[in-house]
């Protein structure tokens, strides 16, 4: 046998399949839906902002590696709810040396002195000629281009040098927000690039917009090398002998592969963390078969299995699942509130304009049941738009239009606003949902990561939902967004594209914010005598503890209406096996929408003899699924894949009709040099 042949092949994919449930009818909001109280302003001075991801560790062999001290202490168990251990505040450019701090804690005659000039280093640098022009002038962003005096009003903000960052004046710099009780930006009450107006929006039932923004300048584009992912590992090849159950959380989610496919169309092979096969997998449709358990059952369990195209005697088996569709007639009302971060790091024309062509892309396709709330965080949180009938478009759509970039980043008050005028606007029954807008990288301000974590989570058991949409490149904290949709029993996309933001908000408008089950749990069970070992392609960080699949505290996935998932493992079959026997079972646990109540749960078997005889034999949807996983596989660098090339996967998905896939992947055969080593040859 080749060293080909002898190495591992891919899993077989579970494909899971989104949960609906019932949808409520046509709710008419009352008086109180539309009324709000004020809610304190919160500045945080830039140069206190912590950052909220710690750096990956070394990648880890397989999920089970991950030390214990990173799991929570709530009864949890599995990588699924692994999360980021608290630590120091990363130090800003300005903390490095003697002299930067003792001109940061200056900060009222000086400013902030992060930014960098155009060699890249800090503009208090030893070169004091660029130093001085960085440190009185706007931005200091090239050596001398600023001097004393011509720049003295800046170019962020309107106070002096832009603002400052002390309380009062505002002082010289670029990136403060004085707090004094006058100034120069075009709202009264604050100073700098933030500029507000000055205090709350008035309760009103109205819709109107509640705070206006002064325009910032376009801001330099953020550094490349500051992202943050996690690295899960590879599953390991477990004998059935040892452990015959596969347990793990339901994954909808799809941002890894438009993550991965923003890096190729900008010519960059992405991280090898930023792969997430169950991502790649989940963003395609396979076409399932609608629900078949009758009743109430919101799910089908669709199995197939064949050869492995790439390892002889092993096998593929893939378990897609697909959620109930519901009748837009039969949808529930959606009570949105938009949590949009308007910190200078979402200035970048990928970021906040193209989160606010998302916002009206949804906004677009609500109906007259629905509501729409705005609020905003940087340095301070702000109630830009009180919930609203979704019916008012100019209104929502104006209040839209206002939002500007500007200032620091204290996600932790925002996302207290924004739950607070979702309880605002809840209605029981209805689809109660905050929806974060940000590239992630944010501080969390007083409250503790874990902290922050639990109450997200203590908000979702109520029955206020909680989405991420990531948005933008070089600063993105991937890490961070997929725990908040996580914790928030909500979705986790990625938007590179205005078509992607009509994928996400008008193709798949029912799935993203209508729920249909929660916390769904998927339990493989292997018969030992059929299956002598298997590996599950992915969903490394959604391991749960077998016995905990019955287990009602431990939290897991979501599905929305339509939504379909799909997994895929990797198994070897025992010689002669006889083909009446079961290959596996599926199990399937999951709880309604809304507050917590008790879990059901279905099952269903796959026979040995629906086994396919060849590869050839299986359809369409199942060699789409297989390239797919092998596709991110590779780009993750799975010893399982080692010598399959890019263009054996394309090889293998031509007849599948994913030109868009495709196209990636030879991207990646570029990038990677497989192209022009395959040209030598």
């Amino acid at each position: 046998m080749t060293t080909r042949q002898r190495a591992g092949a891919l899993l077989a994919l579970v494909s899971l399949g989104v949960c609906t449930t019932a949808w409520y009818g046509y709710t008419v909001l009352n008086d109180n839906a539309f009324n709000e109280t004020g809610h304190e302003l919160v500045e945080v001075p830039d140069r206190f902002v912590e950052l909220i991801a710690e750096a990956p560790p070394e990648k880890p062999l397989r999920n089970r590696s991950l030390p214990q001290s990173v799991l929570l202490d709530e009864g949890k168990e599995g990588n699924r709810d692994a999360r980021m251990t608290e630590q120091p505040a990363a130090p800003i450019a300005s903390q490095a040396r003697p002299l930067d701090r003792e001109i940061a804690s200056n900060a009222g005659v000086i400013g902030s002195p992060s930014e960098r000039n155009a060699a890249g280093r800090s503009t208090l640098d030893e070169d004091l000629n660029s130093g001085i022009s960085g440190l009185i002038g706007a931005k200091g962003t090239v050596s001398g281009s600023t001097s004393v005096g011509s720049s003295g009003l800046g170019v962020r903000g309107a106070g002096l040098g832009g603002g400052g960052i002390a309380d009062g004046l505002g002082g010289l710099g670029a990136k403060g927000r004085g707090s004094g009780g006058s100034g120069y930006g075009t709202g009264s009450g604050s100073f700098g690039s933030a500029a507000f107006s000055g205090g709350n929006a008035a309760p009103t039932r109205q819709p109107q917009a509640a705070l206006s923004f002064t325009p910032a300048p376009s801001l330099a584009p953020e550094p490349e090398g500051t992202e943050d992912y996690q690295d899960y590992g590879v599953n390991e090849v477990t004998l059935t002998e040892t452990d015959h159950l596969s347990t793990f959380s339901i994954d909808v989610d799809t941002a890894s592969y438009t993550i991965t496919r923003s890096k190729l169309n900008s010519n960059q092979l992405p991280p090898e963390s930023a792969v997430r096969v169950e991502e790649f997998v989940n963003y395609f449709d396979y076409a399932y078969g609608a629900p078949s358990w009758g009743g109430d059952a919101p799910f089908s369990v669709n199995m197939e299995a064949a050869p492995s195209p790439w390892t002889p005697n092993r096998h593929i088996l893939r378990v897609g699942i697909q959620g109930k569709e519901l009748r837009e007639a039969d949808r529930k009302p959606a009570r949105l509130t938009f949590l949009v971060d308007v910190s200078g790091s979402m200035s970048a024309r990928n970021k906040l304009p193209l989160a606010q062509q998302a916002m009206k892309e949804l906004v677009e396709n609500l109906g007259p049941q629905d509501s729409v709330a705005i609020a905003t965080y940087a340095g301070r949180t702000a109630r830009i738009l009180a919930p609203t009938a979704a019916t008012e478009q100019t209104a929502i759509n104006h209040a839209i239009d206002m939002l500007r970039s500007g200032g620091g980043t204290n996600m932790d008050s925002g996302i207290q606003l924004a739950y607070d005028m979702a309880s605002d606007a809840f209605v029981d029954g209805a689809e109660n949902r905050v929806i974060i807008l940000s590239d992630g990288d944010a501080n969390v301000g007083s409250t503790s990561h874990t902290e922050l974590l639990r109450t997200i989570s203590q908000y979702a058991k109520r029955g206020i939902t909680l989405s991420t949409i990531g948005f933008g490149r070089g600063n993105y904290k991937d890490t961070l967004m997929e725990q908040l949709a996580n914790d928030g029993d909500g979705n986790y996309f990625y938007i590179d594209t205005y078509q992607e933001a009509q994928k996400v908000f008008n193709d798949d408008l029912s799935g993203t914010i209508q729920t249909i089950a929660r916390d769904v749990k998927i339990q493989v069970d292997f018969n030992p005598e059929t299956v002598m070992a298997y590996r599950l392609i992915g969903y490394e960080n959604r391991d749960i503890a077998d016995r905990d699949f019955r287990n009602d505290k431990v939290d897991a996935g979501e599905i929305g209406s339509g939504h379909q998932v799909t997994a895929l493992y990797e198994l070897v079959l025992r010689e002669g096996a006889g083909r009446r026997q079961p290959l596996a079972t599926v199990r399937l646990r999951a709880k309604p929408p809304g507050p917590d109540v008790a879990a059901e749960e279905w099952s269903t078997a796959f026979p040995a003899k629906d086994v396919r005889l060849e590869f050839a034999d299986t359809t369409r949807s199942f060699r789409l699924a297989v390239g797919a996983a092998t596709f991110a596989e590779k780009l993750r660098g799975s010893p399982h894949v080692g010598e399959i090339t890019y263009a054996e996967i394309r090889e293998m998905i031509k007849d599948t009709r994913e030109p868009g896939l495709m196209t990636l992947i030879g991207r990646a055969a570029d990038l990677s040099g497989e192209s022009a080593t395959a040209a030598l040859q």
